[in-house]
């Protein structure tokens, strides 16, 4: 064979592999990251319609959880349009903690149900196999999954006290403040995070740290630092630099609400994620909870209530603009007509208010602010409550209504069709947003 033939050859075949491997991993997720103050994903910028399906885990179980529910409720996510999910990712306590899902991943400080670890493995395999995205929560303000108050508990603080059984909140949330001052329960944190961060998905095979189903890490759900300012952003801080140091491959975010509409929370978007540890903001929106939007009166309520919400959501996109940072709306909700806690009660309220707010979101995000994705609360799927607007108990089923407040509160089923329809036609919207700079126009003075 001639020289000349014997190159050509070896051309050929160098050439196919390189073609055969820039498929093969044109294929393979990759991650969500932050550039030039916004979420891309595969060089395009990355909006999205999402889920708060904080309850995956336990359904995940392969014992006491339900794979096939798990399994059918992924597929109606995928079918609306829902390409991301807020999750839970940790949860602490023995089974005498009230008020919390039931088991947990941690029983006890270093000690772990691996049922539940396992859990979530295969509840993050089953959202690769759909090519969607986690925020993974790692601990909780409130007493849902644990959390800060059950580290508290660890260290010997004394028991929780409950607002659902005192009727006080001011003496359950100095309670939950104190743990970001306390070493011992920060520490016993930091042991998990390092166990969960570092762990292999038993299912497939992927390191976390390596999967890019994983959008990111989130530090806690909605933490507040109320007179503990100081020691609430050194604990953000530190936890975030924590995080990074065993993971670069992914984002990092707080939980928070942002500013909260509640003077005292000591909590603001600004302040508290001007860290460069920190990736992008949060934003939740509690219309009913803080008083703006009654059910009772709809009619009366609803026009002052979309215009606080369209000043709430439009200031803290300024302070993102001025951190040049993304932000995503991660919590919103409304209950069903008159406050019905009937999972076959009408929901002619809702879907308005819903509409109202992914519209926001587009129109917002086509005038150049820093919006570029939104997770409705929450997904309760092929769940039912035992009991409407009682707690939920072990043995319940679990639904997007968390055990510490009442069921069948904010949940959409999938039987909910007319809410699923808005949530469809806008997550349409939404993925075709064209993308902005952010824009130049926009006064972040006001």
């Amino acid at each position: 064979m001639k020289l000349s033939r014997i190159i050509t050859l070896l051309l050929c075949v160098l050439l196919y592999s390189c073609a055969k491997n820039t498929a093969e991993n044109s294929s393979i997720p990759s991650f969500v990251k932050v550039e030039n103050g916004k979420l891309m994903l595969d060089n395009q910028p990355y909006y999205f319609m999402g889920a708060n399906y904080w309850y995956g885990m336990n359904l995940g179980m392969k014992v006491l959880g339900n794979r096939t529910r798990l399994i059918k409720e992924l597929d109606q996510l995928q079918a609306m349009g829902v390409t991301n999910l807020r999750v839970l990712a940790s949860s602490e306590g023995d089974s005498t903690q009230k008020f919390q899902v039931q088991p947990t991943m941690q029983t006890a400080p270093g000690n772990y149900n691996q049922e539940v670890l396992e859990g979530l493995d295969f509840f993050m395999n089953e959202m690769k196999k759909r090519n969607m995205k986690a925020v993974m929560v790692l601990n909780n303000f409130w007493t849902w999954s644990g959390g800060m108050p059950q580290y508290l508990v660890w260290t010997g603080k004394g028991e929780v006290p409950y607002p659902q059984v005192s009727n006080d909140w001011n003496k359950f949330t100095n309670y939950a403040k104190t743990f970001y001052s306390n070493q011992e329960a920060v520490e016993m944190f930091n042991k998990h995070l390092r166990f969960l961060i570092g762990r292999t998905n038993s299912v497939n095979g992927l390191k976390y740290t390596e999967d890019p189903t994983i959008m990111s890490w989130q530090l806690s759900n909605e933490p507040r630092g109320y007179n503990q300012v100081h020691a609430y952003r050194t604990w953000v801080k530190n936890t975030a630099t924590l995080i990074k140091s065993m993971d670069s491959n992914h984002l990092v975010s707080i939980g928070s609400e942002g500013d909260s509409p509640g003077k005292d929370a000591g909590i603001s978007l600004l302040e508290d994620n001007d860290i460069k540890e920190i990736d992008y903001v949060t934003i939740h929106i509690w219309a009913q909870n803080w008083g703006w939007y009654k059910p009772s009166n709809p009619e009366e309520t609803i026009n002052s209530t979309k215009e606080k919400v369209t000043e709430y959501l439009t200031k803290h996109l300024k302070d993102a603009q001025k951190l040049g940072k993304p932000a995503v709306l991660e919590e919103f909700g409304i209950a069903r007509d008159q406050d019905s806690y009937q999972p076959t009660a009408p929901t002619s309220w809702r879907d308005l208010y819903y509409g109202f707010v992914f519209n926001e979101i587009v129109e917002l995000a086509k005038e150049g602010y820093a919006i570029q994705g939104v997770n409705f609360w929450a997904y309760s799927g092929e769940g039912r409550p035992t009991t409407p607007k009682g707690f939920w108990q072990k043995g319940d089923d679990l639904i997007g209504d968390p055990p510490h407040e009442p069921q069948g509160w904010y949940g959409i089923y999938a039987t909910d069709k007319t809410t699923i329809e808005v949530i469809n036609r806008y997550a349409k919207k939404i993925e075709g947003i064209p993308f902005k700079a952010y824009s130049q126009t926009i006064d972040t003075n006001e």
